[in-house]
């Protein structure tokens, strides 16, 4: 079944009080921000697809931070964007982008298994950075984002997208590695309220050191470094949206041994205290 012949893929729109790491939950309305679903057979190698949009006006610029998930992220980019094809590394603080004018953006979420298949680009190289995707930095990547950027349409981007990286998972099957690490961070994400450790290790049936070097080798951080990172994620829609909870009990919730902790690790990625974020959110909803 070709690309053009298969049914519409369901997306749905990002939600304001769904875990996505975006620090002003709002603008996903305005972006029109939507979940692409991938099609399950490339599942090894595509997290998620989603898309966003915006128009605005004259002279308006928003600063988007989004403490984002420990993954690789390629996008294909039209309008006032900094590149037609930019890759995004593991982030250590929140992401962030100066949002003007008019654009649109179909973005791949990859897993940890996938830049081996898709790609041969080293995660150390675009660690903190996000850079354009070119032909010299990394070839086949390159082709396959070029095939899709073809397409006109987020619907159309995210079929041709799953039919040449099943294509790609024939050539190149991922690694035992990359798929331990996806399984680890599928875990990680799961029990955002449990502790790492050697338990991880009796599950997969691994030596600790056996999952610390396949979540380093993917990801470049370890498995404490992605469990606050995903944990961190939950701290930022609980700001967002438990309005009235004090961070005594948000940290409390969320494992934290207290609200200092909470508050110093919030602070490091995001840049701002978390009384400080909460203050700035209650401005801009008022108005």
């Amino acid at each position: 079944m070709t690309a053009a012949s298969r049914p519409p893929t369901p997306d749905r729109p990002i939600r304001p009080d769904e875990r996505s790491g975006v620090l002003h939950p709002d603008n996903l309305i305005r972006y029109d921000a939507r979940w692409v679903a991938p099609d399950p057979a490339v599942e090894a190698v595509v997290d998620q697809y989603w898309s966003v949009s915006w128009a605005l006006s004259s002279g308006e610029r928003l600063d988007q931070r989004i403490i984002d998930l420990p993954a690789i992220t390629v996008t294909v980019e039209d309008g006032d964007v900094p590149a037609p094809l930019v890759v995004t590394g593991v982030q250590r603080g929140a992401w962030r982008r100066t949002i003007h004018g008019r654009g649109h953006v179909f973005a791949i979420r990859l897993r940890p298994a996938a830049l081996t298949v898709v790609g041969d680009l080293d995660p150390a190289a675009i660690a903190d950075a996000a850079v354009p995707l070119t032909e010299t930095l990394d070839p086949r990547l390159h082709a396959l984002m070029r095939q899709i950027a073809r397409q006109s349409t987020t619907a159309a981007r995210a079929r041709v997208a799953d039919e040449a990286i099943r294509s790609r998972l024939i050539e190149r099957p991922p690694t035992a590695t990359g798929l331990l690490a996806n399984a680890v961070l599928d875990e990680l994400r799961a029990r955002l309220r449990s502790r790492t450790g050697t338990d991880l290790a009796m599950q997969f049936h691994v030596s600790e050191r056996t999952i610390e070097r396949a979540l380093t080798d993917t990801l470049g951080h370890g498995p404490k470094w992605v469990s606050r990172r995903v944990r961190l994620q939950e701290v930022a829609l609980a700001l967002a949206t438990k309005t009235d909870d004090d961070l005594s009990a948000i940290a409390a919730e969320l494992g934290y041994t207290d609200q200092s902790h909470l508050a110093r690790d919030f602070r490091a990625v995001a840049g701002v205290a978390p009384s400080t974020y909460r203050r700035d959110l209650a401005r801009l909803r008022t108005g």
